[in-house]
């Protein structure tokens, strides 16, 4: 591990200044082994925790400077340098973490995007101009304005209710049809992985 410094005080770590030239700069600031503030060239700073990992050196960034401060850096560092002597590669568990959160949002789609994804995938099947134009109108005048902005893995048969019930009295045939439309939207939706478990329309 890395050799412990001199700790430095905030006030010392706020007159740190780059010595110029056009590289960034480490200086350790000490309370925890390895931890440096990263100074460059157009004054920015950052902390960045430099260990080795196994036979591996790495430099681990734990953000910037102000709005990380002194004190915050370290308890970060001694965070990451706990995981590394429990066997964990902070770094790696970064990308790990950051690959599971876009494989969330990928799957995280909103009714809306997913009933267009859906009519462009499907509208070329209906031959009938008209029934193309229906099914786009009654997704758009009714399923919407009550689940456009919700994701098609939260919907449940309750939502699906609050589009029918104000029109299944009045208009029950469009009613039946909306239901139809949205119960095949979302088994679209559930072939295509963006959601799982029964059908809430059926």
């Amino acid at each position: 591990m890395p050799k412990v410094t001199t700790e430095l005080t905030a006030l010392d770590v706020k007159r740190l200044i780059h010595p110029g030239g056009n590289r960034n700069v480490l200086r350790s600031v000490g309370g925890v082994p390895g931890l440096h503030l990263q100074l460059t060239p157009k004054k920015g700073r950052s902390w960045v925790l430099r260990v080795k990992v196994g036979a591996v050196r790495r430099d681990i960034g734990l953000g910037g400077f102000p709005a990380v401060t002194l004190a915050k850096a370290r308890v970060k560092a001694r965070e990451f340098c706990e995981k590394i002597s429990d066997g964990v590669d902070p770094i790696e568990e970064r990308k790990a973490a950051k690959a599971a959160l876009a494989a969330a949002q990928s799957r995280g789609l909103t009714f809306a995007d997913a009933t267009d994804r859906y009519l462009a995938a499907k509208l070329d099947a209906f031959k009938n101009a008209k029934h193309r134009q229906q099914w786009q109108n009654t997704l758009a005048t009714y399923a919407k304005p009550v689940l456009g902005k919700m994701l098609v893995q939260d919907i449940t048969v309750q939502d699906v209710l609050r589009v029918l019930q104000s029109i299944w009295s009045d208009k029950t045939e469009t009613a039946s049809r909306v239901r139809g439309r949205i119960e095949a939207m979302l088994s679209w939706a559930t072939v295509a992985g963006h959601r799982t478990g029964d059908n809430p329309a059926r």
